[in-house]
């Protein structure tokens, strides 16, 4: 079995060695989203102004950049709302989901 390399933590130096962004990309997770969802994010592209927050702070990794537009990718979306509530134009709303 490969084993994660341990490595020593130092602290960044610069603000550019910080990490941002998901650490995965979309569909890294080995299960899809099982049903539990209450909440799914749905996107207003015309109040959107692509500043990326929501996808710098989704815990998840479901946000999609493509061609200047965000996408989100709803087999993973656990519907915690953070992209809404971080959206700085309100651009993403938080329905509930329909059964």
């Amino acid at each position: 079995m490969n084993r994660p390399k341990h490595t020593e933590f130092t602290f960044p130096t610069h603000i550019d060695d910080y990490p941002t962004g998901p650490q995965y990309k979309a569909g890294y997770l080995p299960e899809t989203n099982a049903g539990w969802r209450t909440f799914r994010p749905v996107v207003d592209h015309d109040a959107c102004v692509y500043c990326l927050r929501c996808y710098l702070l989704c815990p998840d990794g479901t946000i999609i950049k493509d061609s200047g537009q965000i996408k989100i990718d709803m087999d993973y979306c656990k519907g915690c709302g953070v992209c809404a509530h971080e959206c700085p134009k309100d651009a993403i709303e938080m329905v509930k989901e329909q059964l």
